[in-house]
């Protein structure tokens, strides 16, 4: 059994490597969802959803739920700021909001983060989610994180 790897040795994993498996296995959900990380701009990872007939709500469309799609973006703003900043602990997520444009097929989807604003215990994040085309949003998001405290001097 191998032991426990740290948040630091999984950012250095993925940034160096481009393997965000550790990374992604700190958040349980993340990893029921089967989120994957595309780090080919390491900038700007964009995250991927892969379909799965279990995420379907609508039947008669067939569309992925809406909670589902919004857990999603939330998991990766979660993970951008895991990748792009040297947190020692996973950021809290301190409110959501979404704003759905379009039904989410039954296809894979992406997701795309910017950090707007960061201060010393706050990040709010803007989050685009699409499928097949990325000038088609499925859904917008603004979300923000609890940043861990800085160790005292």
């Amino acid at each position: 059994m191998s032991p426990v790897m740290t948040m630091e040795e999984a950012r250095r994993l993925a940034r160096e490597r481009q393997d965000c498996s550790a990374l992604l296995g700190l958040v349980p959900y993340v990893a029921y969802l089967g989120l994957r990380v595309d780090l080919r701009e390491p900038a700007a990872p964009v995250l991927h959803l892969p379909f799965k007939r279990s995420l379907i709500g609508n039947s008669a469309l067939p569309a992925i739920h809406g909670g589902v799609v919004a857990s999603f973006m939330e998991s990766a703003a979660l993970m951008h700021l895991l990748l792009m900043l040297d947190e020692q602990r996973v950021p809290k997520s301190i409110d959501f909001s979404i704003d759905y444009l379009r039904s989410a097929h039954a296809e894979d989807s992406w997701a795309s983060c910017a950090v707007e604003r960061l201060g010393r215990r706050v990040a709010q994040v803007q989050i685009r989610c699409w499928q097949a085309d990325p000038a088609k949003p499925v859904a917008l998001a603004r979300a923000h994180f609890l940043l861990a405290a800085e160790a005292p001097a």
